[in-house]
């Protein structure tokens, strides 16, 4: 029920020692990318986005649930008949508003899956029986080669597909970030240059934005780039306004 109705799995352990360091500016965190009016999105006149997170063995638990956060918590306006019947009914203000989004988890199997610090999660679809997605977020996690032929298989057909932190690697590891810029967590940075040269690693951003593809940096950057995708889709007001609710004080995902 809602309430308002009542760090690196995917990538090498040898890694763990790098002696990275994210240094950002406040003007670069708000640098993120140019943005034209073209990367707004429509959102479906009736009912609500469908939004599928793809989990695997290791998945960070803050990767994918700071945008589960976001994306559950966003209100926009019911359509006319629906706010009427529910006025009729005596119902709350708030009553004549609906969810924005609608979410799942899907994997490999439908069998528990073991997130960071040993965290159950029991997917509720497999890449087979999984509804269509207008969204997939795709946390830090160890992949599978099941996982990276289901991206490739409904990419073309989703309005954004984002991941967070070393979920870029997932990405990458797809073929989905040839010729794109894109960002990962900052002590990742040289790995992934290595592994995927013909990507325009971008250091030192909250996240980076291509019209279909984007990738944020590691953990709470991913709720920065959640928001961007609820103002691309419903516009500025609303995501100030779920990031209020959220009490979320940060103004990285504003760009």
């Amino acid at each position: 029920m809602r309430r308002r109705d009542f760090l690196a799995t995917g990538a090498t352990a040898t890694l763990l020692t790098s002696t990275n360091v994210l240094s950002i500016s406040p003007a670069s965190a708000n640098a993120n990318v140019s943005v034209a009016d073209a990367n707004k999105l429509t959102p479906p006149a009736d009912g609500p986005i469908a939004v599928a997170f793809a989990l695997s063995r290791g998945a960070t638990m803050i990767d994918f649930a700071g945008p589960w956060e976001v994306f559950q918590d966003v209100m926009v306006p019911a359509p006319r008949a629906q706010a009427s019947q529910q006025g009729q009914a005596g119902q709350q203000a708030h009553a004549q508003h609906r969810s924005g989004f609608s979410l799942y988890t899907v994997s490999e199997k439908t069998e528990p899956i073991e997130a960071s610090a040993g965290m159950k999660i029991v997917p509720d679809y497999t890449f087979e029986t999984a509804p269509a997605p207008k969204v997939v977020v795709i946390p830090a996690q160890a992949g599978s080669p099941a996982l990276h032929a289901w991206l490739r298989k409904i990419v073309d057909s989703t309005d954004v597909t984002m991941s967070v932190c070393t979920g870029a690697f997932q990405l990458g590891r797809a073929g989905l970030l040839n010729g794109l810029e894109a960002t990962t967590h900052h002590e990742f940075f040289d790995q992934f240059a290595k592994a995927f040269p013909d990507v325009k690693l971008k250091r030192g951003l909250r996240f980076v934005e291509n019209q279909k593809i984007s990738t944020a940096g590691g953990l709470t950057s991913g709720i920065d780039l959640a928001l961007r995708v609820v103002e691309r889709y419903f516009g500025r007001e609303t995501a100030e306004q779920t990031a209020v609710y959220m009490e979320y004080q940060s103004r990285g995902w504003i760009v």
